[in-house]
């Protein structure tokens, strides 16, 4: 389908535009149009903008624009925006400002009321989501931490809510992380998607306590999608030896229900554990 734009009576602005993630057949015909009557485009990384727009006769003007030059480049495309140029903004997969650069002249256009558009489209996080099988209710998380003690600060939040989590890892890094995910998700299961929308798409479905590291090596971006709990789990953790000598601190300063509040307020563990123990050890004396 083809949507004929009249440049002259489209509105001036920035256009947040959502670009195929794989299948170059996702792309819209809206967006196809908005890019050629750009004056500008802005892109992650002008090699691989240039190839999606020469697939589509696009002749638009490529600014990069990515992580490490997106502050230095604000005041620039600002005074685009203010000359009244029609400006729009993709990433290299997907749609802008999430998990991508943009955030900082979106943030920039609200704040001097230039105009933003969304034009919409292809999303690994609601493909994946809606090949999962899991509750529609989820929570994207972006890309995991590099470091492994900020991940399982991670999860341990994480792991507490209620619905599908949904997390892009490197195919090089999933085998580091699959300790943590058994740890702070058992019971739950778990779907990996690769390359979706291409060729070699796959969904990877396990239950969390089955998955296994993987002896192939993968390539590219991974989706991760956790369902949420099931029916009457309880997901909670056992009073570690730390909990019940803080609570042994605490028995003869303050209240049980005080002492509860604060270990449950901390820890994922039962009120009725913590009041036990507190109880035995009253008991005791």
């Amino acid at each position: 389908m083809h949507i004929d734009i009249d440049k002259n009576k489209i509105k001036k602005g920035l256009y947040i535009i959502a670009t195929p993630i794989g299948n170059l057949g996702d792309i819209s015909a809206r967006a196809i149009e908005i890019l050629k009557i750009s004056d500008f485009v802005l892109c992650e990384d002008t090699r691989v903008s240039s190839k999606l727009l020469s697939s589509f006769d696009i002749k638009s003007k490529l600014i990069s624009n990515h992580k490490f030059n997106e502050k230095k480049n604000l005041k620039k495309i600002m005074d685009l925006l203010n000359s009244n140029k029609i400006l729009s903004i993709i990433s290299d997969a997907g749609t802008p400002a999430i998990s991508d650069p943009g955030r900082i002249l979106i943030k920039e256009c609200i704040k001097k009321n230039i105009n933003i558009f969304s034009v919409p489209g292809p999303s690994a996080v609601t493909a994946a989501v809606s090949a999962s099988g899991f509750s529609d209710k989820y929570y994207f998380h972006g890309f995991l931490s590099e470091k492994k003690t900020l991940i399982d600060k991670d999860f341990n939040m994480l792991s507490k809510l209620d619905c599908s989590i949904v997390f892009f890892i490197s195919t090089k890094k999933i085998n580091k992380i699959i300790d943590s995910i058994k740890k702070h998700f058992n019971k739950r299961n778990i779907v990996i998607c690769r390359e979706i929308s291409k060729y070699f798409e796959e969904y990877i479905r396990s239950s969390v306590e089955d998955l296994c590291e993987f002896k192939n090596s993968l390539k590219g971006e991974l989706t991760v999608v956790i369902s949420e709990k099931k029916i009457g789990q309880k997901n909670v953790n056992k009073l570690s030896e730390s909990d019940k000598n803080k609570i042994k601190k605490l028995i003869y300063k303050l209240s049980i229900k005080d002492i509860v509040n604060i270990i449950v307020e901390k820890k994922n563990v039962s009120k009725k554990e913590v009041y036990n123990y507190c109880l035995s050890l009253k008991n005791e004396n």
